[in-house]
């Protein structure tokens, strides 16, 4: 599956790909299986064409979501730290 979002900085991608396994224990693949069934979205590991952009993008965006919300924690856990050196 080719990735059509773009990051603004290129080097960042293995970092990103490392956090996503990480909040996902290991398999983001995985994940993405685990997610649409519990939303009840059928995803077969084939061909998922028929699949509605709207089903798609609720499964994405659980992922995506709890990455953003990991790396805002992380940012005010280093504000912080910052504050405390200071």
């Amino acid at each position: 599956m080719a990735r059509r979002n773009k990051i603004l900085v290129p080097e960042a991608r293995e970092g990103l790909d490392r956090l996503k396994a990480e909040l996902l224990n290991g398999s983001a693949d995985q994940a993405k299986y685990e997610m649409a069934k519990e939303q009840g979205i059928p995803l077969s590991s084939n061909y998922n064409g028929e699949m509605k952009a709207k089903d798609a993008g609720k499964i994405g965006g659980s992922i995506g979501g709890n990455m953003v919300r990991e790396l805002v924690r992380m940012a005010e856990d280093q504000l912080q730290k910052n504050q405390h050196r200071q």
